[in-house]
């Protein structure tokens, strides 16, 4: 996750903060307030301040930045100005140093400006909030943080954003449990206000907990996200969220929507919807969304989808349908496993010549990891094609392995009973046969005499 950070940023700097000192010199003073004018250090500026002032504005105006910039240090000196004359200029001094692009000295005067003794509290608070926002654009995240902190001190009554931007200062630090507690209390000012509660509040506070691994608190997030900015990331947010919760038809359940609604795009997504479909028991509508997807070309055709497909179609219990995928994993494949597959699948629809054919490929190929399995499908397709044989020489292969070895003697007990059976029913029909031939030579004999 990144945030890109550029504070939106406003030097206020008025003439209305600056008095006029030829229309103050000319009006006289109580001797009460000539008192509370010298405990506030003179809080006005003199008349030749005060146009100089007026000549950097003009030359700001004119967009002369390099000519403000020289007018104004030349003002400034300490010596000469009260100290609230030296924080009106220094003000004005950063304000051109920011549209000048140079915040690293914009800092610096502000800095300055900050530690004047008799600075107004407004402006110290400003100016404070001023150094905060600047220090977040030099990526000096511990002095924001410091400066955001004593911001706080001095706000009594704080907006949701800095809220915000502490904890985006936090992120920067990789602080995330410490961002919750700063984006909840903008949050909750946001709300008690009435103002809106900006969707990348909640992506950062998202973002906070699931670092956390807090996911019941991610799902929520993402449910208010969805419900409020519909975005198709929020909804694979909310699947991943699922999943870790082990909330399964939930994660069904997301996805499905996301699908119905047209959100899925990509391959891996299609597959995806697939595969829980499956794990939902529901293989039909996982093949019918593979093959779909397999014949716009969203899917590749390539043998690890025609394997989900023809799995999703067995399952399904549609063979006929899991065939044409089978062939075509196969075919791709070097390994004999699929053809087993297809040979079972040919099986199922009673195509035994065809079931022969690919358990013998299988077998060919090798590779199986069952190698008695395939033995025991060449068996059955044999035994019905009643290649007795054949059958038994299969199922005496499947034989070698202890855990087919019970099955494989049942089948070659059913084939030598079967032969038996056939054999029996052979010399019934020679007998019978012979029997025929010599009731029709008796028969024969007695007409002739």
């Amino acid at each position: 996750m990144t945030i890109n950070y550029r504070v939106k940023f406003l030097a206020s700097v008025t003439c209305a903060l600056l008095i006029a000192a030829g229309a103050n010199a000319q009006q006289q003073q109580s001797e009460e307030e000539s008192k509370a004018q010298e405990t506030k250090q003179a809080q006005a500026v003199s008349k030749e301040v005060y146009d100089q002032i007026q000549k950097a504005q003009e030359l700001v105006d004119a967009k002369d930045l390099k000519g403000a910039l020289s007018l104004l240090n030349r003002l400034f000196n300490p010596d000469k100005l009260t100290e609230y004359e030296q924080a009106n200029v220094l003000n004005y001094i950063g304000f051109v140093y920011y549209n000048m692009d140079d915040t690293k000295n914009a800092i610096k005067t502000y800095d300055r400006m900050i530690k004047i003794p008799s600075l107004e509290p407004q402006m110290l608070k400003q100016t404070t909030y001023t150094l905060a926002q600047l220090n977040m654009m030099e990526e000096n995240y511990p002095k924001t943080l410091e400066l955001l902190d004593k911001w706080f001190t001095l706000e009594s009554n704080p907006a949701p954003e800095p809220y915000i931007l502490k904890a985006q200062v936090l992120y920067q630090l990789q602080r995330y449990k410490e961002m919750v507690q700063p984006i909840e209390k903008g949050m909750s000012i946001a709300k008690e206000r009435e103002t809106p509660v900006k969707e990348d509040w909640y992506v950062l506070l998202n973002f906070a907990y699931f670092q956390q691994e807090n996911y019941a608190k991610v799902r929520d997030i993402q449910k208010i996200l969805l419900q409020n900015w519909p975005k198709k990331r929020y909804w694979f947010s909310l699947a991943g969220a699922y999943t870790e919760l082990g909330e399964d038809e939930n994660l069904v359940a997301a996805y499905d929507v996301a699908y119905t609604d047209g959100l899925l795009e990509k391959e891996a997504e299609f597959v995806t919807m697939a595969q829980l479909y499956m794990q939902r028991e529901v293989p039909y509508k996982a093949a019918i969304l593979l093959d779909e997807q397999m014949k716009k070309g969203v899917v590749k055709a390539d043998e690890k989808n025609y394997r989900l497909l023809s799995q999703a179609w067995m399952l399904a219990q549609e063979d006929d349908k899991a065939i044409p995928a089978l062939q075509e994993a196969a075919r791709r494949t070097s390994d004999g496993e699929l053809d087993i597959r297809l040979a079972n699948s040919y099986l199922n629809i009673g195509m035994y010549d065809e079931c022969v054919d690919a358990a013998n490929e299988g077998i060919r190929k090798g590779g199986l990891k069952n190698s008695d399995n395939a033995q025991i499908s060449l068996g059955m397709c044999l035994y019905n094609l009643r290649k007795y044989s054949a059958s038994k020489s299969a199922f005496q292969q499947a034989a070698k392995v202890q855990k087919s070895r019970r099955m494989a003697n049942q089948w070659i007990q059913v084939i030598d009973a079967e032969v038996e059976r056939n054999r029996q029913i052979e010399l019934a029909q020679e007998a019978a046969r012979k029997k025929q031939q010599e009731v029709e030579a008796r028969r024969a004999k007695s007409g002739r005499v």
